[in-house]
C-alpha cells in the first residue's frame, strides 16, 4: 500500500523496486492512504517517476520496441516526468529478477498505458540473500563488527555487501581460490541442504582446493631436497673425506641455517595469508619486504659462524682433516645463507595468494641446469667441494631471482606488489618477536631428529645403529616432504579463510587436511610395513644392517603416521598466529619428555636405538594430542577477531619509494 506525503514536506530520494521517486520526509499520515490505482494516479504529483518502458510493454503483452528505435517523447505532464529508456533496461530487469525472483502477475484492472509502480518492493516479497547470491559471493557468516547483509526501512529493503567480502575494485585481483573460498562458506552456511549433501559438496570444493596447494608444495620441497643430495653425491665421488665433509656441512651447519631461515618466514605466512583473505592486498609486499630485510640483517652473524666453521668443528670433536675439508664446503654456502633469506619470503609471500606451481616449474627447471653445471664444475673444471657447494648456491639464487621476476611481471601479483616500500623499515623489532617464535617452533622440530642422530652414536654398537637409523631417516625424509606440502596448504587455507572471516570454512580446511594427510601417511606405512625385509638394500647389502632396519620399521610406520599429523597441524598453528604457544609445546613434549625418556630406555633399559626412537615417539606423540585438542576445540569466531585485530596492527600507511 501506497501513502502519500503531505505537499509542503521536502524531498528525498528513495529507490522503490526498479522505480526511483521523490518521498517527503515528513511523517506519513494514515487519512492520506491510498487504497486504489485511481488514488494512486491522483497524487503523482508527488512523486518522480522513471518509466521502464520496455517492462510496460511486456506486462502488456506488446512486443517491445528497442530502445534506439523508439523516438524521444518529450511529455509536459504537470504530474509526472517521463524519461527516454536506457539500453540498460533489460539487464537492470535481469538482475532485479536475479535477486528478488520473478514479477508476479500483473492484476486484470491495472492500468499499463501509463506509469508503473513495482508493488512487490517490501521485506515480506523479498527472500533470503543465500537462495538467489552466487553461491561464490554468499556470506552468511558476518564478520564482528559487520552490519548485515540486510538493512530495512519504511520505503522496504535494501541489500548490502558484507563488511569483508571483496570490494568491487578488488574483484579483478581475486583469483579461483577466492571464489572457490565463499562458495566453500556458503554451501557450510546453506541449512537448506541436508547435512550430507552439504558435507559431500564443501569436501569437493575444499578438495579441489587442497590438491592445488599441496601438489606443488610438494614438488617445491621435493626438488630443494634433491638439490641438496646430487651436491652431496657429486661430493661423494670425489673420496670417501669429501663425502664426510659434505654430509657434515650439509646435515649439520646447513640444516641449522636452513631451520632458522624457514622458521623466521613462516611469520610472512601468516601475515600475508590473513591480509590475502580480508583484501589486504597492499599489505603483502610490505611484508615481503619487511621480512626480507630482516632475515638478510640475520643472514650476517650466520655467515659469520660459517666462516669459523673449522675451529667450531674441531671444538665439537671433529677430526681436524674432516673439519678442514668440511669447512671448504661450508665456505661455498655462504651466499646460499642470503638466498634463503631473499627465497622464504618470496616463497610465502606466492604461497599465500595460493600461487604455487610456478614455483615448481621454476625449481624443476633450476634442478635440471644444476646437476648439469655440478657436474662440469666439480669433474671437468676440477673446482671439487668448494665448486659444488658454490654451484648449490647458485642455484639458490637463480630460483630466487626467477620467483622475483615472476612477481614483477606477472598480473596475479599486480595488487599485492605495488613496489619497493619505506615501511619495510618500520616495527622491525615487533615483526622479529614474531619471526623468531615461529624460528623457535620450526628448529625445534627440526633438530629433534638430529639429536636422535647424535645420540645413538655414543651406544655400544654406535656403526650399526648409525646405519640403520640412517636408512630409516633417509625414507622418513622423503615422507616429511609430502606432509610439508600438506603443512603449506594447511597454512593458506587456514590464513586465507581467518582473514576472510570465513570462521566455518577454516574450521572446515582443517578438518579435511588433517584427515586427507592422515590416511595418506597410513597408506605409505602400511607399504613400508609390507617391504621392511628389504628397503635396507637399496642403500646396503648388509645383511646386518637389514636386520637392524626391519628391526625398526615398525617404529618408522609409527613415526610416518605422526608426521602425518603433527606437521599439519603445526601448519595450522602458523596459519593461526600460534608460533609462541607451539614453540612452548615443543619445548616441554621434545625436550623435556621426549629425549630423556629417549635416554632412559636406550641407556638404562638396554633398548639401543629402538629404545632412543621410542622415547622421541612418546615426546612427538604427547606434542600430537595437544595440538589436536587445542586446535578441535578452538573458537573460530574468536579466529576471525583475533586475525583482523592483527591485520590491524600491522597495517601502516607509508609512502611509496619506487614503483
Amino acid at each position: 500500500m501506497l501513502h502519500a506525503p503531505p505537499a509542503a514536506a521536502p524531498l528525498r530520494s528513495k529507490t522503490i523496486g526498479s522505480c526511483r521517486c521523490q518521498q517527503h520526509e515528513a511523517e506519513q499520515q494514515p487519512d492520506l492512504a491510498l487504497n486504489s490505482y485511481a488514488d494512486a494516479a491522483t497524487a503523482t504529483h508527488h512523486w518522480h517517476f522513471r518509466q521502464p518502458e520496455r517492462e510496460v510493454a511486456a506486462s502488456a503483452n506488446q512486443t517491445p520496441i528497442p530502445p534506439r528505435s523508439r523516438p524521444k517523447r518529450k511529455t509536459k505532464t504537470h504530474h509526472r516526468s517521463f524519461h527516454p529508456p536506457s539500453s540498460s533496461s533489460s539487464s537492470r530487469g535481469a538482475r532485479r529478477q536475479s535477486l528478488y525472483g520473478p514479477r508476479a502477475p500483473v492484476p486484470a484492472d491495472r492500468p499499463t498505458a501509463g506509469l508503473e509502480i513495482d508493488y512487490h518492493h517490501s521485506s515480506e516479497h523479498l527472500p533470503p540473500p543465500s537462495t538467489h547470491e552466487p553461491p561464490a559471493r554468499a556470506r552468511t557468516a558476518a564478520a564482528p563488527g559487520s552490519r548485515s547483509a540486510m538493512g530495512s526501512g519504511a520505503g522496504g529493503s535494501k541489500l548490502e555487501s558484507p563488511l569483508l567480502g571483496p570490494a568491487a575494485a578488488s574483484r579483478g585481483g581475486s583469483g579461483h581460490g577466492e571464489a572457490a573460498s565463499g562458495e566453500l562458506e556458503g554451501i557450510l552456511s546453506d541449512a537448506s541442504l541436508p547435512w550430507r549433501r552439504r558435507m559431500a559438496a564443501a569436501t569437493l570444493v575444499e578438495m579441489r582446493l587442497l590438491v592445488r596447494l599441496a601438489a606443488p608444495a610438494v614438488v617445491v620441497y621435493m626438488i630443494n631436497y634433491l638439490m641438496s643430495m646430487s651436491t652431496q653425491i657429486f661430493s661423494g665421488h670425489l673420496g670417501t673425506l669429501e663425502l664426510a665433509a659434505a654430509s657434515l656441512g650439509n646435515t649439520g651447519i646447513q640444516v641449522f641455517a636452513y631451520g632458522l631461515m624457514l622458521g623466521m618466514g613462516s611469520a610472512v605466512e601468516t601475515l600475508c595469508g590473513q591480509a590475502y583473505g580480508a583484501h589486504k592486498y597492499d599489505m603483502l609486499g610490505v611484508y615481503l619486504q619487511r621480512s626480507t630485510v630482516l632475515l638478510m640483517a640475520t643472514g650476517v652473524p650466520l655467515a659469520v659462524v660459517y666462516a669459523f666453521s673449522r675451529p667450531i668443528l674441531v671444538l665439537l670433536g671433529e677430526s681436524p682433516e674432516i673439519a678442514g675439508a668440511a669447512a671448504v664446503f661450508v665456505y661455498g654456502l655462504i651466499p646460499q645463507i642470503f638466498a634463503y633469506a631473499a627465497n622464504f619470503p618470496i616463497q610465502k609471500f606466492m604461497q599465500a595468494q595460493s600461487i604455487m606451481a610456478p614455483s615448481a616449474y621454476i625449481s624443476a627447471a633450476t634442478l635440471a641446469v644444476h646437476l648439469v653445471l655440478s657436474y662440469l664444475v666439480v669433474y671437468q673444471f676440477g673446482l671439487g667441494l668448494l665448486g659444488a657447494s658454490l654451484m648449490l648456491s647458485i642455484s639458490w639464487w637463480v630460483i630466487v631471482v626467477a620467483q622475483f621476476v615472476y612477481i614483477v611481471t606477472s598480473r596475479r601479483c599486480r595488487l599485492t606488489w605495488t613496489g619497493f616500500s619505506w615501511q619495510a623499515f618500520s616495527g622491525l623489532p615487533s615483526f622479529f618477536k614474531l619471526s623468531l617464535a615461529s624460528a623457535v617452533m620450526l628448529c625445534l622440530e627440526t633438530w629433534y631428529f638430529q639429536i636422535l642422530v647424535l645420540i645413538a652414536g655414543l651406544l655400544k654398537d654406535p656403526e650399526l645403529a648409525l646405519a640403520s637409523l640412517s636408512v630409516c631417516m633417509t625414507f622418513s625424509g622423503w615422507v616429511f616432504m609430502i606432509s610439508v606440502g600438506f603443512n603449506a596448504a594447511a597454512s593458506v587455507r587456514v590464513s586465507n579463510e581467518l582473514g576472510a572471516g570465513n570462521p566455518k570454512s577454516a574450521a572446515f580446511s582443517v578438518v579435511v587436511v588433517t584427515v586427507l594427510s592422515f590416511i595418506l601417511s597410513v597408506l605409505i606405512s602400511v607399504v613400508i610395513l609390507l617391504c621392511r625385509d628389504y628397503i635396507s638394500y637399496i642403500f646396503t647389502e648388509g645383511e646386518d644392517v637389514s636386520q637392524a632396519v626391519s628391526q625398526l620399521t615398525p617404529l618408522l610406520a609409527l613415526t610416518l603416521i605422526l608426521n602425518g599429523i603433527q606437521p599439519v597441524l603445526s601448519g595450522v598453528a602458523v596459519g593461526c598466529g600460534w608460533q609462541a604457544f607451539v614453540a612452548y609445546v615443543n619445548v616441554g613434549c621434545y625436550y623435556i619428555v621426549g629425549i630423556p625418556l629417549g635416554c632412559l630406555l636406550g641407556f638404562y633399559f638396554d633398548l639401543g636405538a629402538a629404545g632412543i626412537w621410542s622415547g622421541m615417539i612418546g615426546g612427538t606423540l604427547m606434542q600430537t594430542l595437544i595440538l589436536v585438542w587445542v586446535t578441535f576445540r578452538t573458537n573460530w569466531d574468536k579466529e576471525v577477531e583475533e586475525a583482523q585485530k592483527r591485520l590491524n596492527k600491522w597495517e601502516e600507511k607509508s609512502p611509496q619509494l619506487l614503483d
